[in-house]
């Protein structure tokens, strides 16, 4: 059991047992597991890709050419960190499984508000969700050291670096003085 009571990775049977053949070495349970943990990780991304779309398309105010850039080269990002999810699960034989009702049906994100009416109402949102895709992807980064796979935990290791410098980029828009941690 893992510390919120659920089953760890190595417990979990995947959601799809089967796979196409592959040379790949990493035995065929664990390419399972990765494969299901990392279709999780496609939705979220996918989910992130459509919420940066959803704000470059309809920011409104005095920062709109500036955070109208910036959200479409984050969603430029982002459709990359989807390409590089999709095609780790089908180098293990698995198949990536991002329509859009898959990713409807299991993203962890929340829902992007879809009437906001300043530009710091979308800063807030788009970080949020960059934010919460983060904590997402760290926590699959654990899931596929546990089950031994370095290539999917550095693949998703280099997402979550791409998408805390966004995060810091996004965030810093809506920053304006320090609090006290202590």
């Amino acid at each position: 059991m893992d510390e919120h009571g659920g089953a760890t990775p190595s417990e979990r049977a995947p959601a799809n047992t089967k796979l196409y053949r592959t040379k790949n070495d990493l035995p065929p349970a664990t390419r399972a597991q990765v494969a299901d943990l990392l279709n999780q990780r496609l939705a979220d991304c996918i989910d992130l890709q459509t919420q940066c779309k959803q704000a470059h398309w309809n920011l409104k105010g005095a920062n709109f050419i500036a955070l109208h850039k910036l959200f479409d080269e984050i969603n430029d990002s982002v459709e990359d960190y989807v390409d590089l999810i999709a095609e780790r699960i089908a180098q293990l034989g698995g198949i990536a499984e991002g329509t859009a009702r898959v990713v409807a049906e299991r993203s962890a994100l929340d829902v992007y508000p879809l009437v906001l009416e300043t530009s710091d109402e979308h800063v807030d949102a788009l970080s949020t969700a960059l934010a919460a895709f983060a904590r997402t992807a760290r926590l699959g980064i654990d899931e596929m050291d546990e089950l031994e796979d370095a290539v999917s935990s550095d693949i998703l290791t280099e997402i979550t670096s791409g998408v805390d410098q966004w995060l810091w980029f996004v965030e810093a828009h809506q920053q304006g003085e320090r609090v006290d941690i202590s």
